[in-house]
């Protein structure tokens, strides 16, 4: 078949016959293959959702004698990125025998631990709950997928008719059950019941898809999904107007940024409380679409039908009307009207926990709401970090669009809330909570640093994000920027990075920044004011120039970042640190310095001066005050570096060796140095410091604070 010509029109033919035909017949190869082409569309399935799976022949390592073994991907993986580290692989004939020992529902969990017994490859990776589904049925390939269009009929009132009518008996219906065991045997009945079948629609779950090779399989799996597609897009020509019709407009594209950059740091604030979260927005057309809709209410109350969906957002969102326009001009009225809205969401989630909880369901977990919605602005998510928070709002929509079709072809309908319950606090997944890694110190929390695309600014980034935080690079450099923004992604992913151009002089640029912190990941919760320059000259060689240079940079630029700072943190209401990079000419006189040092003093001073302010906020100001940072450092361009050797009657080349020499440690200070010490201070051991002064120089007597 012919990689793009296949007369697909809501899914994408990415299968290519050279190169599944370089993977040489290896069924496994061409399992991960195949995940990975359908992974990568996410109208197939969600990120980490679905399992692929294969059955075929190896080598039994004990006996020598050839064996059937199922591949299937591990439990948490996703099928996007799926690797052969990522399949479990498992002897067929003993996950089969499992059903000798099964002994009903009421024991459905007790099977989970005995599918470790069925492993082929002991380094597999952990079996998924999902694991029986595929190894009772008779396949030889099989795909486990959640597309929206799937979905949508899976969670519509008349879905198996739908189905029924749809395939013509081709694909069959198992009503919705919690994954386990027992639905693999359900399914196992609805195939020899129903000879011939290619699939089966799971009730408010996904789909189960099957060929005789990988490439059938695929075909199969892209088929039936365009089918649904194509059916609820007929039927939604015909239907009543999408989610009732349009009740509120949508804002202007300037508009809903600004709001949403007031709203998301409150949001993130209320939410956080007692921990940090990272927020996203999203103002997609298809959110647009719901949140202005007459039938948001009603449906958002429903919550989602997939387990997948809620699993990640909550059964429900919270929704927020009766923002006014001039709320976003007065905090603090905003401030309680979405206080309101939050305590009242706790009290339903706390309320929804107690009427369905029983003697052995884990302790309730947080309950703030991990979806927002406003009219006319858009979604916002919230999560322990940025990945979190966008793949939370990936999957709302994913909901969105199955309501969407859902209500088209017939109604929308939900799991009860005693299911979903059972979903939500199972015990299961309340392991599968339980072994993830312990947060890193800075998980959930933002940091921006100024001057960051060299020297000690990119190496305090660097520290900060390897410790967990988002951070936003800045830099008046674009150029330089841009290679560090790539650096950044390319060890942490696109995720917790966000790069934009500063100038510190300038007010708008300062403003456009603390913008684009608040729409990307909610706020700013640490400061770094690192951006500098340096100017070396004899008293009076300097200018008027120099001067204005100096202190705009060092002392303006600190000055209003930290303003600008303060107000969002204010916003937030969750406290905050704000590091300055000082310098040890703060404290010590030297030739040819009186500009910079000069600088260097008010920066000191403002420093305390912001400490004694901003206690009552919480907000924590402290000093890091290096000396002689050579590596990577464009300080050093400018003449910097030729007016200190003159000063100290040396060569540039000798600077280095100098400075380690007058230490007391004699020791070169490196710009790793000074982003340890801005960790030291935010990184949660210090969190009742404030106006301190941290020396990193290698020990200067001249420079001792006391």
């Amino acid at each position: 078949m012919a990689a793009k010509d296949t007369g697909y029109q809501h899914v994408n033919w990415l299968w290519d016959p050279g190169k599944a035909s370089r993977l040489g017949g290896d069924e496994e190869a061409l399992l991960i293959y195949r995940s990975n082409l359908l992974g990568g569309d996410l109208r197939l399935t969600n990120y980490g959702g679905g399992n692929t799976s294969c059955k075929s022949f190896a080598t039994d390592p004990v006996t020598g004698r050839e064996v059937e073994v199922m591949w299937i991907k591990g439990s948490g993986g996703d099928l996007g990125t799926l690797t052969a580290k990522g399949l479990a692989a498992l002897y067929l004939d003993r996950l089969r025998g499992l059903k000798q020992v099964y002994r009903g529902l009421e024991h459905e969990d007790a099977m989970v631990p005995l599918l470790g017994l069925c492993l082929f490859d002991q380094d597999s990776k952990t079996p998924s709950i999902d694991t029986p589904l595929h190894g009772l049925l008779p396949f030889r390939h099989i795909d486990h997928l959640h597309p929206d269009a799937a979905i949508a009929i899976a969670a519509s009132r008349d879905g198996k008719q739908i189905t029924r009518d749809l395939f013509e008996g081709r694909i069959g219906w198992v009503d919705w059950q919690r994954p386990g065991f027992d639905l693999g045997l359900k399914m196992e009945q609805c195939v020899q019941e129903n000879p011939g079948l290619g699939g089966i629609i799971l009730g408010s779950h996904g789909l189960f898809t099957w060929g005789d090779s990988s490439l059938n399989c695929y075909r199969n799996s892209l088929d039936v999904v365009e089918r649904c597609a194509s059916y609820i897009e007929k039927e939604g020509k015909q239907s009543k107007p999408v989610f009732g019709g349009i009740r509120i407009q949508p804002g202007t594209l300037q508009e809903r940024r600004r709001k949403a950059a007031i709203l998301l740091p409150v949001l993130r604030g209320l939410s956080g409380q007692g921990h940090r979260v990272v927020g996203h927005f999203s103002d997609d057309p298809i959110v647009l679409q719901f949140v202005g809709s007459a039938d948001l209410e009603r449906l958002a109350a429903m919550g989602t039908s997939c387990p997948d969906h809620f699993l990640r957002t909550k059964i429900c969102p919270l929704v927020i009307p009766g923002i006014k326009e001039e709320d976003y001009d007065q905090t603090e009225t905003l401030r309680e009207k979405l206080s309101f809205s939050f305590q009242a969401y706790r009290e339903t989630y706390a309320s929804y926990y107690e009427e369905n909880r029983d003697a052995g369901s884990p302790p309730m977990r947080d309950p703030n709401p991990v979806v927002v919605l406003l009219p006319s602005v858009g979604l916002f998510s919230l999560a322990r970090d940025k990945q979190g928070a966008r793949i939370a709002a990936e999957f709302y929509i994913h909901a969105i669009e199955v309501m969407k079709g859902a209500e088209a072809i017939s109604a929308y309908t939900a799991l009860s809330r005693p299911e979903a319950f059972r979903i939500e606090y199972w015990k299961l997944e309340e392991d599968k909570l339980m072994r993830m890694p312990k947060p890193k110190a800075l998980e959930g929390r933002v940091a921006l640093v100024t001057g960051s695309a060299g020297g000690i600014g990119k190496a305090i980034a660097h520290r900060f994000a390897a410790e967990g935080a988002c951070v936003v690079l800045s830099d008046v450099s674009t150029e330089r920027l841009q290679v560090t923004e790539q650096e950044f992604q390319t060890v942490f992913g696109r995720d917790p990075v966000l790069a934009c151009s500063l100038d510190v002089t300038d007010g708008a640029s300062i403003n456009k920044i603390f913008q684009e912190a608040a729409l990307a990941f909610g706020g700013v919760d640490i400061l770094v004011n690192s951006a500098g320059i340096s100017i070396s000259k004899p008293l009076e060689a300097h200018t008027e120039l120099d001067w204005d240079r100096l202190f705009d940079i060092l002392v303006k630029g600190q000055f209003f970042m930290t303003q600008a700072a303060v107000g969002q943190m204010r916003l937030q209401g969750s406290g905050g640190d704000i590091v300055n990079i000082v310098s040890k000419n703060a404290l010590v006189s030297g030739p040819d310095n009186a500009g910079y040092g000069s600088a260097k003093a008010a920066q000191l001073h403002l420093s305390r001066l912001n400490a004694a302010e901003l206690g009552k906020d919480h907000i924590r100001v402290n000093v890091v005050n290096p000396d002689a940072v050579i590596a990577d450092s464009q300080i050093w361009a400018g003449g910097w570096a030729e007016g200190r050797a003159k000063a100290y009657g040396i060569t540039v080349d000798q600077l280095p060796e100098f400075y380690a020499r007058r230490t007391l440690l004699n020791q070169a200070i490196l710009p790793e140095d000074i982003a340890s010490a801005c960790f030291a201070l935010v990184g949660g051991l210090l969190n009742k410091s404030t106006g301190n002064i941290l020396n990193v120089d290698g020990g200067i007597p001249a420079a001792f604070v006391r």
